[in-house]
């Protein structure tokens, strides 16, 4: 089975990408910070992380990563950015924090699903 671990302030966003990757085969757990999000994927080690960059306080998304892609206790976890901010400058720097995939807000189910599958690939 696999974990997917969502990081977005947006419950929305979340449930959306809670639907749309649920299966038989896969457990989602849900965080709406930075630091929470690190505290959960440190406890429970999810496969994947989906982190959005723009958070609330005073850990955002590109910062959780760098600090998770840091520890040696998770840097093994896939983490891919979803996230609104699609500016070059913002891919660069969230693959420079150890992002391993980019995917940009608003997405399509179907995309997300085909992105989720390549990183479980690689």
């Amino acid at each position: 089975m696999k974990t997917i671990l969502i990081v977005d302030d947006q419950m929305e966003v979340c449930e959306l990408v809670d639907v749309t990757l649920s299966a038989d085969d896969v457990r989602i757990i849900k965080a709406s910070k930075g630091d929470e999000a690190i505290e959960i994927a440190q406890r429970e080690k999810p496969d994947l992380i989906i982190m959005d960059i723009m958070m609330p306080g005073k850990i955002n998304g590109i910062e959780a990563t760098r600090i998770l892609k840091s520890d040696k206790s998770t840097r093994h976890i896939s983490i891919l950015m979803l996230t609104a901010k699609g500016q070059d400058r913002d891919l660069e720097e969230g693959f420079k924090a150890g992002a391993d995939a980019y995917f940009i807000k608003p997405f399509s189910p179907l995309e997300l699903i085909r992105k989720v599958e390549e990183v479980f690939e690689s």
